[in-house]
């Protein structure tokens, strides 16, 4: 009997040592060869896997011992894919609970409203966070790559905060800004008054890129709509610089001169009524508001003041004086 008493007494002294040793592992701070240090976890990994991701990515873990803890804590279903950041003096236990409540590591990019689709690309492209899949893309073959049934890319992707995991594919986030884009039209589009001088909702979404390159003040966008709106209804061309700059493309040097409103190009509004063929640029969301809401006004012509705001004439002669008044500075 003593000598079975004395074993178990060394058994629970082998088992509370083991236990604290464990303890010990499990919560001592880990120090890195860089930190922060970034580890790529891949979908559908095992614990096992995880663990030797974890070593081979630099956290020095000892991954029998993290795949006996994972399972005691009973989280070895709950282990996460992703991009994990790690810094010197997190524990092996913290590692674990990161990596089951998916704490990834996110990255962001940013698409300002009123860019066009081609900086949107460039914005993406030197993003050293993404997989740039689409970068020897067309942009209709990038449309094709993502899904969806059009063929022009301009302002149907909307601008916006996007994030995303370290590696992942620039497609996923194309797909998110089109859907967003779509889906953003299509509520505006049901908000939208009686009686416009368009009847579909991408001629809306042109409408809204106008508005969007015109002006970046709110009290104006809802004018600058009405002004386009008046002009369609009336027949009068639009004489929007912002559209024949777009079309005039790499040859526009930061100055609109005359011959340049003389020159023939689809987006050429001083030569061709109508709206433009396509939108202009990546229009948010009080644009798209504006364009299907225009502001209860017969005003056909706008200026600049030079403040950021615009003075709205309803005659040539208004609209004259001015021009006198803000852009020629005469009083």
């Amino acid at each position: 009997m003593s000598f079975l008493r004395n074993l178990l007494i060394a058994a629970l002294v082998l088992v509370a040592a083991a236990g604290g040793a464990f303890y010990y592992w499990a919560n001592r701070p880990l120090s890195f060869a860089t930190s922060p240090l970034d580890v790529t976890i891949r979908p559908h990994s095992s614990t096992r896997s995880v663990s030797e991701q974890l070593e081979t990515g630099g956290v020095p873990l000892n991954h029998w011992l993290f795949e006996l803890m994972a399972r005691g804590l009973r989280m070895t279903t709950a282990l996460k894919s992703g991009n994990y950041e790690f810094s010197n003096g997190v524990t092996p236990y913290q590692v674990l609970l990161k990596i089951a409540r998916g704490d990834v590591n996110q990255f962001a990019v940013t698409i300002v409203e009123g860019w066009t689709f081609a900086h949107m690309r460039a914005e993406l492209n030197v993003s050293p966070a993404l997989e740039h899949d689409t970068a020897s893309m067309s942009d209709a073959e990038l449309l094709t790559a993502i899904g969806v049934p059009e063929t022009q890319a301009e302002g149907l992707f909307f601008p916006d905060t996007y994030l995303f995991d370290k590696g992942e594919s620039d497609l996923s986030v194309f797909k998110r800004a089109y859907k967003e884009g779509h889906d953003r039209l299509a509520q505006a589009w049901a908000a939208r008054a009686p009686d416009l001088a368009f009847q579909t909702p991408y001629e809306a979404l042109i409408m809204a890129s106008l508005v969007e390159k015109e002006t970046g003040v709110k009290a104006d966008r809802s004018l600058v709509s009405a002004v386009f709106s008046n002009r369609l209804k009336k027949g009068m061309p639009l004489q929007t610089d912002p559209s024949v700059i777009y079309g005039m493309g790499a040859a526009y040097d930061g100055h609109l001169h005359k011959h340049d409103l003389q020159t023939d190009t689809p987006y050429n509004t001083y030569m061709h009524p109508g709206l433009p063929p396509t939108p202009i640029a990546l229009p948010g969301m009080p644009s798209l508001m504006a364009a299907v809401n225009p502001a209860q006004s017969n005003a056909l012509y706008f200026v600049s003041r030079g403040d950021g705001h615009s003075e709205f004439s309803e005659s040539l002669g208004e609209h004259n004086r001015a021009v006198d008044k803000y852009i020629r500075g005469k009083q």
